[in-house]
């Protein structure tokens, strides 16, 4: 694997994409031959995983290479392995300047770091541009491989994440990582009158 986001191919394997199992759900990935395209986290449903990627090249039932492995590191990472993904080709075509920025900053934080928005920013080159930085991390094709979960909110709060989930599976990864933050609010079950 190339530790970079180039579009310079990685080996002759076509694109597609396949569906697999965790310990928290089923996960899919979508690949090119530059590296990986899409990476949807653990859902409880195998169908959604596969509706979200039907149009992401064929279903790969068996991959191999260096697809088969960052599935098994994967598969690692959801069971609390320390896993470090920042050698894992991502294809990142047709994404603008500043997102490239924010994910190469992102990809550089190592397993159980967590900054802000704002923080982030600053790294990737962006100073004072943090809502700028959670929308780019919002449009995040590959969460887990550029690890927009290790980004929080001021004030040791969890902040948003756009993944099935919502803020509980951020909470959960930034957990995995031994990351302590404040859980999000609980979600309104009644009206109390």
């Amino acid at each position: 694997m190339r530790n970079n986001s180039t579009d310079t191919p990685v080996d002759a394997m076509p694109s597609g994409h396949a569906v697999f199992q965790t310990d928290m759900g089923f996960a899919g990935l979508a690949w090119s031959a530059s590296g990986i395209t899409r990476l949807c986290l653990p859902e409880k449903s195998r169908s959604s995983i596969e509706r979200r990627l039907a149009g992401d090249g064929p279903c790969v039932e068996q991959p191999q290479g260096w697809v088969a492995e960052l599935i098994g590191d994967i598969r690692a990472y959801f069971t609390g392995a320390e896993v470090d993904f920042s050698a894992v080709p991502v294809d990142l075509g047709g994404v603008d300047a500043f997102r490239r920025d924010i994910y190469a900053a992102a990809r550089r934080l190592a397993f159980g770091e967590a900054v802000t928005y704002g923080e982030l920013a600053r790294r990737a080159g962006h100073e004072g541009m943090a809502r700028e930085t959670g929308a780019a991390l919002g449009a995040n094709p590959a969460p887990l491989v550029v690890p927009c979960h290790r980004i929080v909110a001021a004030g040791g709060k969890i902040g948003g994440f756009s993944a099935p989930g919502g803020s509980a599976t951020k909470l959960k990864m930034l957990k995995l990582e031994g990351v302590r933050v404040r859980p999000p609010p609980p979600a309104q079950t009644s009206f109390g009158f």
